[in-house]
């Protein structure tokens, strides 16, 4: 008695056997589409953020305001949302110096004992001691840039001059504050007593007052009350939504950029799966109609075939979930604090399932469908020369390429879904190369996103006038911007962004104006994607904004890529602010063409000059050349994959017309061109249709990026000529020496044996 299970099992596994290379790729095709989808979802998901973990652990306050004198606690405390209250605290701006370098840095009373609303978490060493006053806790990612631990001197100068020499206790996380260098000045934390010794005199100092809110999402309502409470008092605010933003980095931008590559990827796997199930259908359509012959229905022949095929995707799938885990637990550690939810990644993973069993679903229904006729033929199906067989008769082709040409168009399903299969992996490839070639411009030309200036001087212990004197004698620098860098409350006084007052209105810094022109007149401005979407304005529209509180009415004039705080950033000249807030804070000096940044900056340094060098955005974003590389390796085995099913397929339907070609007088050479020529030419076309459309649209979508980053468009490169020449010659190059194996391999078998 026939048991029709086992006999299906068996016929599945010999299968499996038979094309083990085939079926691993398609494992490993699937199993980096499922990795690249789950790490976009855990870097796009608001929990993978470390500000979270931060956040909540702390006990943070949802917003910080700062003001000149001590606010009305209680009136603030009796807000409606208001839970609770953290401060008020007195901060000063002092200098650090470590090792020649003076560093700004924001000293922060903080009491002995934890408070209770926004605690540092204490993460090396130990907390203040009011028997051991001198000590700081210094934030953590401020501690690690400048290399000090717990017991390293920290010598700290006042605006009055003084130096003071104290000591790191502990080292110490926050949610309430951005990672160094993005959030600066660094932040330290002291006890009152030796925040008096550094700053004594009370002008110097502001007032920092935390609120924690009952609703996060009625924050900038609460803001709207507490200025509107404390009147004139209020300096700047900084709210969650601005601490969350800045931890995010790049994480955003990783995060779209493998969901796109992810999503197309799982389409072009779906069709090299559907490919090779019916591929595979038309290969075994002897051994099908056996099986049905003997008493297989169509729902059993269906069925098989779809364990057999769906069974490779799903062992994909469960490879890529524990490849993803592995990457984010390990290669992610500082980036994902906590792992995908279960509900998102069981989305992923029952989404691509679905996807997989559709996709193999049509054609096995199709192969259960064959007739139980043992003798069913397996010669290639009839018909009129193809227009492009016609025109290879016409130019006097050779009869191998004629003849491949009119094979290629045989099966028009097929070699359809051959031709998408590769076209979208080549697609998003060359979209790939895009964002190759948009970093690559950013590294060459820095001034395109913003930074002209390689070096930037501070004055400290110098005036403004000596520092200029002395950067602008230094053979490579070419030019000196005055700059200043305040906090402005936005209109209805919500929240604050960041202003920068560069250069004169009459010779400004050299922004990378995208749209509009250059501010060139005393109340003129360019601003960022974000700010123009944050304020809702437009250019040419008037903005009024309130600077330590002052108020500032400019027009905007232009748009600008700004790159730094999600371009919510307003620039304009110096000499458009107040006169007690037109004081340079430092220099940018822009360096002539084809200077060492690192040699230019060594001689300042060397007059006693506080120099820093700017880091290009791209430096942040090299991650995602690594992300490039290995998600074209996936998108290759997804077009590898569907080049081995139509190689099979051309040679199923061949397996014939092999000994007639031979007999015809076709040499092992010409028989070989002939199989490959039907088969590259579905690559060619595939190739060329991806490659052109991702060519065009490789720079709408960064560029759309960029705006939805508030970054703004203008920034997207296509690919190269040279690396879009190189990319369509290495895909054909490849596809071809692939499809070369088997058709070798056909061509040199022998003629009985191949009219079996």
């Amino acid at each position: 008695m026939i048991t029709w299970q086992g006999a299906e099992g068996r016929w599945v596994r010999a299968d499996l056997r038979a094309r083990r290379g085939q079926a691993g790729l398609t494992v490993l095709a699937v199993a980096g589409i499922v990795t690249a989808l789950i790490i976009a979802a855990t870097l796009l998901e608001d929990g993978t953020n470390p500000w979270r973990g931060l956040f909540e652990r702390s006990h943070g306050a949802h917003v910080w305001i700062h003001s000149k004198d001590v606010p009305d606690v209680a009136a603030l405390r009796g807000l409606t949302g208001v839970t609770d209250v953290a401060g008020p605290y007195r901060s000063a701006p002092a200098t650090l110096v470590d090792h020649g370098r003076r560093v700004p840095i924001a000293l922060q009373e903080t009491p002995a004992a934890f408070p209770a609303v926004a605690r540092p978490l204490l993460r090396e060493g130990r907390w203040l001691d009011v028997s051991r006053p001198g000590g700081v806790v210094v934030e953590w990612s401020f501690a690690r840039a400048l290399g000090l631990r717990p017991g390293s001197p920290f010598t700290v100068t006042g605006l009055n001059g003084a130096t003071h020499t104290l000591t790191v206790t502990g080292l110490a996380e926050s949610g309430d504050q951005g990672f160094y260098p993005e959030w600066t000045p660094g932040l330290a934390w002291t006890l009152a007593q030796t925040l008096t010794l550094v700053e004594p005199a009370p002008g110097r100092t502001e007032t920092v007052t935390g609120l924690r809110l009952a609703d996060p999402g009625a924050t900038d309502l609460v803001v709207q009350r507490a200025v509107f409470t404390l009147r004139n008092q209020v300096q700047r605010v900084t709210t969650w939504r601005e601490v969350r933003a800045s931890m995010e980095l790049d994480n955003r931008l990783l995060g779209l950029l493998l969901a796109l590559f992810g999503m197309a990827g799982l389409v072009a796997a779906a069709l090299a799966l559907a490919n090779a199930t019916g591929g595979r259908v038309l290969t075994q359509l002897r051994d099908i109609a056996t099986l049905k012959s003997l008493g297989f229905t169509r729902g059993q022949v269906t069925r098989m075939l779809v364990v057999e095929h769906g069974t490779l995707g799903l062992l994909g799938i469960v490879l890529g979930v524990a490849c993803a885990r592995l990457i984010t637990a390990y290669a992610l550690a500082e980036t994902v604090v906590v792992p995908l939810s279960a509900g998102p990644l069981a989305a992923i993973a029952a989404g691509t399932a679905l996807t997989v069993l559709l996709a193999v679903w049509l054609p096995a229904w199709r192969g259960g469908r064959t007739p139980p006729i043992p003798a069913t033929s397996a010669a290639p199906p009839r018909g009129h020369l193809s227009r492009l067989a016609r025109v290879a008769l016409l130019v006097r082709l050779p009869p191998a390429l004629v003849l491949g040409a009119r094979d290629a168009f045989t099966r028009r399903t097929p070699a359809a879904l051959t031709i998408f299969g590769v076209a979208i992996p080549m697609m998003m490839i060359t979209i790939g190369l895009g964002c190759w070639a948009t970093l690559d411009d950013f590294i060459r030309h820095p001034e395109s996103v913003g930074q002209a200036a390689a070096l930037s001087v501070r004055p400290g212990d110098l005036t403004a006038e000596e520092v200029r004197e002395r950067a602008m004698a230094d053979p490579d620098v070419v030019a000196a911007y005055p700059g200043a860098e305040l906090d402005a409350l936005v209109p209805w006084q919500t929240r604050t962004v960041r202003t920068r007052a560069l250069g004169q209105s009459a010779d400004p810094y050299p922004f990378p104006v995208v749209e509009g022109r250059m501010f060139a007149e005393h109340g003129e401005a360019v601003a960022g994607q974000g700010l123009l979407d944050l304020l809702d304005v437009r250019i040419g529209d008037r903005v009024r904004m309130t600077i330590g509180g002052t108020p500032l009415i400019v027009r905007i004039v232009g748009r600008v890529v700004e790159p730094e705080q999600d371009g919510e950033v307003l620039s304009f000249g110096i000499d458009s602010l107040a006169a007690k807030d037109a004081v340079p804070q430092f220099y940018d000096l822009v360096l002539r063409h084809g200077a060492d940044p690192a040699d230019a900056r060594a001689r300042l340094q060397a007059q006693g000059l506080e120099v820093a060098q700017a880091v290009n955005p791209a430096a942040r974003l090299s991650v995602i050349r690594v992300i490039i590389v290995a998600l074209v390796v996936v998108l290759a085995l997804i077009g590898l994959a569907n080049l081995l099913t139509a190689s099979a397929l051309g040679l199923r339907d061949h397996v014939l017309d092999l000994a007639v070609l031979k007999a015809m007088g076709l040499t092992p050479r010409q028989v070989m061109a002939t199989l490959v020529t039907g088969t590259g030419l579905l690559v060619v076309v595939g190739v060329l249709l991806g490659a052109s459309a991702g060519a065009l649209a490789s720079r709408s979508l960064i560029d759309m990026e960029g705006r939805g980053s508030g970054v703004g468009a203008g920034i997207g490169r296509p690919p190269t000529p040279g690396m879009f020449a190189a990319g369509v010659l290495v895909a054909i190059g490849a596809a071809l020496l692939v499809a070369l194996i088997p058709a070798r391999r056909a061509a040199r078998a022998q003629v009985p044996i191949t009219a079996r």
